[in-house]
């Protein structure tokens, strides 16, 4: 479908995984995972108030900046990397085509 966005997924054991997100949803990576069933915990619901959906951002993707709440959260979490963001931040968008991503330990 043209609506969908293809990204690659690593799980936290190291799989692989090409996804199929809609842009016409209103979704973001957390809950994409969620539907894939992908370990992503999301305790805040999608918040910014948790760091349970850290995730590392492999590819060189322009991404929104990172919220005040999204910069409070991340320097509080555990594994940080300088490309650690919350997925639950990064709504589904065309632009998103090819992401590569790799979840956070938890």
């Amino acid at each position: 479908m043209e609506k969908d966005v293809n990204i690659i997924i690593t799980d936290r054991q190291g799989k692989d995984h090409e996804i199929s997100a809609p842009t016409d949803m209103s979704m973001n990576i957390m809950e994409v995972c969620k539907v894939y069933d992908l370990a992503v915990e999301g305790i805040c619901g999608g918040m910014a108030m948790c760091a349970s959906c850290q995730c590392y951002i492999l590819s060189n993707h322009e991404l929104p900046n990172k919220t005040p709440d999204e910069e409070a959260m991340l320097s509080e979490a555990l594994y940080v990397k300088s490309n650690s963001r919350l997925s639950c931040q990064i709504k589904i968008e065309k632009k998103l085509e090819g992401l590569r991503i790799e979840l956070a330990p938890d």
